[in-house]
């Protein structure tokens, strides 16, 4: 497919009432978009593969859903740092924020430098993006040591205090996941919570006491990640 042809598929795939709905149930807001699920999105990836000339004029054309299929159909082998930045700072909602998270950044080997970078950005979403990559980068690195992880916990003390709906949450994903990595990092994860919980502010509070709550459920999936270590 080319460009033009793929925004006939989006354009055959519009239903408003989906905007109106993701709006109203979800609060993704989001500049021309047409009203298609994230189901379909995944099925034309699946028939048009990894084209990355295709993902970047797609991206281009400032549809929103075609920007979600962007990051859906780009090959992350070939993410550069400016790519990243140039698609970074147009997200404007939660959605395309971690749709390109979770299925390029955190699998890219710019993941730990622009984390750390992002997560002392000012815009929300930016901001946002760093913690997202951060909670994906637990599942996309099963080999990583337990010292990535470590020097993470700093960024979400810092980040803490930001009452911003969707950093809070962010940062409580990310110390969700890196607490259920392994027993060891289980164990730090509930220290580091507890640590955010006194840090006196309704955020914090909340970050903190939620992680606690999630990380001793009785059922809580400890992932043993890395397995050769964990389940050696």
């Amino acid at each position: 497919m080319n460009c033009k042809e793929v925004l006939e598929v989006l354009h055959q795939l519009a239903n408003p009432e989906k905007v109106l709905f993701k709006e109203q149930k979800f609060g993704v807001v989001a500049n021309n978009a047409l009203g298609v699920y994230h189901k379909d999105l995944k099925e034309l990836a699946k028939e048009i593969k990894k084209d990355n000339a295709l993902a970047i004029e797609l991206f281009e054309t400032g549809v929103y859903e075609a920007r979600l299929l962007c990051s859906k159909i780009f090959d992350v082998k070939y993410l550069t740092e400016e790519l990243m930045e140039h698609w970074l700072v147009t997200f404007e909602n939660w959605e395309i924020c971690d749709s390109f998270s979770m299925g390029l950044f955190a699998k890219s080997n710019l993941a730990i430098p622009k984390i750390n970078e992002w997560s002392k950005r000012t815009n929300e979403f930016e901001k946002r993006a760093a913690f997202a990559t951060m909670a994906a980068y637990c599942m996309a690195d099963k080999k990583a040591d337990n010292s990535v992880f470590e020097n993470f916990f700093p960024l979400l003390i810092t980040a803490a205090n930001d009452d911003r709906i969707y950093v809070k949450k962010a940062v409580n994903w990310a110390l969700r996941n890196i607490g259920k990595r392994n027993i060891d990092l289980h164990a730090k994860a509930i220290e580091v919570a507890k640590e955010i919980i006194t840090l006196n502010s309704k955020s914090a509070k909340w970050i903190g006491e939620d992680a606690i709550k999630q990380l001793t459920k009785p059922k809580v999936n400890i992932l043993d990640y890395p397995r050769a270590i964990y389940r050696p």
